[in-house]
């Protein structure tokens, strides 16, 4: 459904609020928003940014979840403390971050979850920006079962020496792997990733025969869909809100 589309006789409601997933053998919070019908709906994962398991990222499954997707964002920071998501976030720093592996498993539980649902239609996306960007073409890359993925200015590329222990990767080396389509979101202003390194994972893209779009703007930079920041550009990130739901309707309806 494109933006402001809907009847306004509609009726109909959308559940949303936290509850909790299993990850292994942990219970990990995620934020739930779905719509409360009979469905079938699609599903999306939602890989939260560096800032933390936040306010934006809330909004961002509840406007999914208006579009008609069961979302899922589960806490990345969940094994580091509780606390405001700012609180949480510098938890999780000072105790060296998420590892690639920890993501991955927490995105394939996710993907469980929502799979497992009466009114899931059995199609699931994912879906971040910045280092979730990094980490949902991560993800879709090592989880056969995602459909689809959208990387909104998510650094792929990286040099050897930008590696880590729990970075060991860089997602561009996998792309052999993806089997999801794949939309990609990039201002043309922004230096991480820099439209060069946007080129260079475009080329493998290419080169390996895969799926994808890339749509980059013009007066935008890093982080211009997130509404809550000094770099917020309402107009690119209206029309890259349209692009992502469109790609995602194409690939999970």
């Amino acid at each position: 459904m494109p933006w402001n589309q809907f009847s306004t006789d509609q009726e109909g409601v959308m559940i949303a609020g936290v509850s909790k997933i299993a990850v292994g053998d942990e219970m990990v919070r995620a934020y739930i928003a779905r719509p409360d019908g009979t469905g079938p709906y699609p599903g999306l994962v939602l890989i939260h940014h560096a800032p933390g398991w936040d306010e934006y990222y809330r909004e961002f499954a509840r406007r999914f979840a208006e579009h008609g997707f069961i979302a899922v964002c589960p806490n990345l920071y969940e094994r580091f403390g509780n606390g405001t998501p700012g609180e949480a976030t510098a938890a999780a720093r000072a105790a060296g971050g998420v590892s690639d592996d920890m993501v991955v498993q927490y995105s394939e539980a996710a993907l469980t979850w929502i799979k497992a649902q009466p009114t899931s239609n059995g199609k699931v996306g994912v879906i971040g920006n910045c280092s979730g960007g990094r980490y949902a073409v991560l993800a879709a890359s090592r989880v056969p079962a995602f459909n689809a993925v959208a990387d909104l200015w998510g650094g792929v590329v990286a040099a050897p020496d930008q590696l880590t222990p729990n970075q060991p990767v860089a997602p561009i080396d996998l792309t052999p792997q993806l089997n999801a389509p794949i939309i990609g979101i990039f201002g043309n202003e922004d230096n991480g990733p820099s439209p060069a390194e946007v080129d260079q994972h475009e080329a493998a893209l290419k080169e390996h025969g895969k799926v994808y779009q890339f749509h980059r703007y013009d007066g935008a930079g890093h982080a211009f869909m997130v509404y809550d920041g000094v770099r917020y550009r309402p107009q690119q990130a209206m029309d890259a809100w349209d692009k992502i739901e469109s790609w995602f309707t194409q690939h999970l309806a």
